[in-house]
């Protein structure tokens, strides 16, 4: 599954990573149906935020990005504060992901292996709705484009227009009735579309039972079952600093992968998260192999629809920048990571 999808599925379930907002409104706010025109961005982010919550569906999405296209199954169900997942990818490689809040499962069968992680959502959506530092109202416009009908749902439309080249553009359709995000397209600045993931079917109010969801999720008998470990931790404790500065983006968390296998590439990489509430930005460090590096080109660009990735060797150290945002973006936070010790 893509960057992208992630991120869709964020709004979908309304815990996204990067969601964080301005002052304006307050939390509580309640957006009536056909009255986006009035509403604050952060007005806007909540309704999205509170639909998700409030609403049980079954679902077929499809992402696209570039020439790649995949599918899945939705059953999304939320008990209290409780929210549950299942998603059963209909493309690729067989893989069922379930979610239980911050507790992520996937169930990989043809490899007999489950991997059970934790992705915390950092505290910033809606916990941040009332902080006067975060971003997106500075650099992003909410402009309404009318209706659409999605998945057979009358939908209300609007664009989230960047104010820099140091950011993408969004899309967005939401179920007007309830406020669910049933399509959303990444635009680049020519209003392109990079990546989209939208609803194909959604059906709302089905019997979903988190009981059952649950057994499923619990039920590793016959699977190995590895869990990543994530060490919290700050770059400057790491030796690590961020000389530069990209309108907006702020660090949001650092996390290091310890005790894996010595075999394993991804061993003691160190990830630096930026958000500039809707965007992010992932640095990854890690030592210099030439075995596996040295195919790689420092500074060059890889991109898959809006996700994007740029590498750096610095001295003994490999640095790989990946963001939903333009190349010369990237370009800004690697050239900027400085070793201080």
């Amino acid at each position: 599954m893509s960057r992208f999808a992630v991120f869709f599925l964020g709004l979908v379930w309304g815990t996204s990573l990067v969601w964080a907002q301005s002052g304006a409104g307050q939390p509580s706010a309640k957006i009536q149906p056909g009255k986006v025109e009035e509403a604050p961005i952060s007005r806007w982010l909540m309704r999205l935020h509170e639909a998700a919550r409030q609403r049980t569906y079954v679902g077929t999405f499809v992402v696209t990005a570039g020439d790649t296209l995949s599918s899945s199954r939705i059953w999304h169900v939320c008990d209290g504060q409780q929210q549950m997942e299942r998603i059963d990818a209909l493309t690729g490689a067989a893989r069922t992901t379930f979610r239980r809040n911050d507790q992520v499962v996937t169930f990989l069968p043809e490899r007999r292996l489950v991997i059970s992680e934790t992705r915390e959502s950092f505290g910033l959506f809606p916990n941040l709705l009332n902080r006067t530092d975060s971003s997106i109202a500075r650099y992003y416009g909410l402009k309404p484009l009318g209706q659409e009908r999605v998945a057979g749902w009358v939908s209300d439309v609007v664009q989230l227009v960047p104010v820099d080249a140091l950011r993408f553009g969004y899309k967005v359709w939401t179920h007007r009735e309830s406020g669910v995000v049933v399509k959303l397209q990444t635009l680049d600045a020519t209003m392109g579309v990079l990546e989209q993931a939208a609803f194909s079917e959604l059906q709302f109010g089905e019997p979903v039972s988190r009981a059952s969801l649950a057994a499923l999720m619990d039920n590793t008998e016959g699977f190995k079952v590895h869990k990543p470990e994530l060490i919290k931790t700050t770059a400057a404790q790491e030796g690590w600093l961020f000389k530069g500065q990209v309108a907006g983006f702020k660090a949001m968390a650092c996390n290091k992968r310890v005790h894996a296998s010595p075999s394993d590439p991804a061993a003691n990489t160190l990830q630096w998260v930026f958000s500039d509430g809707l965007a992010s930005v992932s640095l990854f460090i890690e030592s210099f192999d030439a075995a596996r590096h040295s195919k790689m080109v420092s500074h060059e660009a890889v991109a898959m629809g809006a996700t994007h990735m740029l590498t750096r060797r610095l001295d003994d150290w490999w640095i790989t920048a990946v963001g939903e945002v333009p190349r010369q973006t990237l370009a800004i936070f690697v050239q900027s990571l400085e070793r201080a010790r």
